[in-house]
């Protein structure tokens, strides 16, 4: 009777040849500490701009005589000095909610119409002049702003009044031109629609293939396909190029002071003239500040910071529990 022989064992592999087992080649050492050496100082300056900022801060409100958070008034230079972001803050948000809402689902549709709809010779102009707006400066968008759809948003001011103002929201209860924070949000939402679009249609054109056309395969219809294949993978790609669209809304600044009619009157009524966001009024008063002025403008300049911070960690909480589901790793 034989006895079974273990099988033989394939020999190690030999070590290639050139640098020795363990050591990092010189290129890899100079990459990995230029690499840390980039991280820790983007760190570095984030955390000086935060600490001037936050410098400041401390000088402006230890002379103010308001509570910084919730007053409706700024005048800095008075006796006694008053200045509170209420307005500003909710200025702010308002106009850059109303960007997003309008902006985000037609990005989303010019990207896929680019991707997965468009002929192969109508999708690269298309994408060209998508690219076109994102390099126009954003004081010609406020001269177009204030030239063009001020005054052709008038009428559809008062249609809203008149078929929506019983939702207070679209009341309008004051006579006067279109510059109110509905026409910014509408202007912003021009603004951010090229980089929410271009970031969005990169996303959808590396979804996996076989996925398509295995639902293709099964029976699934074009629209399925997006709905089961495309739009899951593009998920966190979806909320990244709307942060970024969000952070340049929060941020705008030209634009919003051509086109915006500023007032510390804060009104829930989207089509009153009136508002004012944080950007806008510190291009607006920086130059005529004093000293303590321009600290008080630094600390609205801060909380703008501070949100800015709070939508990018959120974004990033959100695309960390998102990424599992997004099929990026099928």
């Amino acid at each position: 009777m034989e006895t079974a022989t273990a099988p033989e064992q394939a020999p190690p592999p030999e070590q290639p040849t050139g640098a020795p087992r363990g050591k990092a080649r010189p290129g890899d050492r100079i990459f990995l500490g230029l690499s840390k050496g980039s991280g820790i100082t983007l760190l570095v300056i984030m955390a000086a701009i935060a600490a001037f900022l936050s410098y400041r801060t401390v000088l402006a409100i230890s002379k103010d005589e308001a509570n910084f958070l919730t007053t409706f008034e700024w005048n800095p230079a008075g006796d006694p000095p008053v200045f509170g972001i209420a307005v500003l803050a909710f200025g702010t948000i308002v106009s850059s909610v109303i960007a997003m809402v309008l902006a985000v689902p037609v990005a989303i549709g010019i990207a896929l119409f680019i991707s997965h709809f468009a002929p192969r010779r109508l999708a690269g102009p298309i994408a060209y002049l998508v690219d076109l707006l994102a390099a126009v400066p954003s004081i010609i968008y406020g001269l177009w702003g204030v030239v063009f759809l001020v005054p052709y948003l008038d009428g559809l001011n008062k249609w809203l009044d008149e078929y929506l103002g019983w939702t207070y929201i679209f009341e309008r209860t004051s006579e006067g031109a279109a510059r109110n924070l509905f026409t910014v949000g509408i202007l912003l939402a021009i603004m951010i629609l090229p980089i929410i679009t271009n970031v969005t249609r990169e996303v959808f054109l590396q979804s996996p293939k076989m996925h398509e056309e295995a639902a293709l395969a099964l029976g699934a219809t074009r629209w399925e396909v997006i709905r089961m294949a495309v739009l899951p993978f593009g998920r966190s790609g979806i909320i990244s190029a709307s942060m970024l669209g969000l952070g340049r809304a929060l941020g705008e600044t030209m634009a919003v002071a051509v086109v915006l009619s500023p007032s510390f009157v804060l009104s829930g009524h989207l089509l009153d003239p009136g508002g004012g966001t944080f950007a806008q009024n510190i291009a607006a008063k920086f130059n005529e500040a004093d000293e303590f002025g321009r600290d008080a403008l630094i600390a609205s300049g801060l909380v703008l910071f501070a949100i800015t911070l709070l939508v990018n960690g959120a974004a990033r909480a959100i695309i960390a529990r998102r990424k599992e589901y997004s099929g990026a790793n099928a």
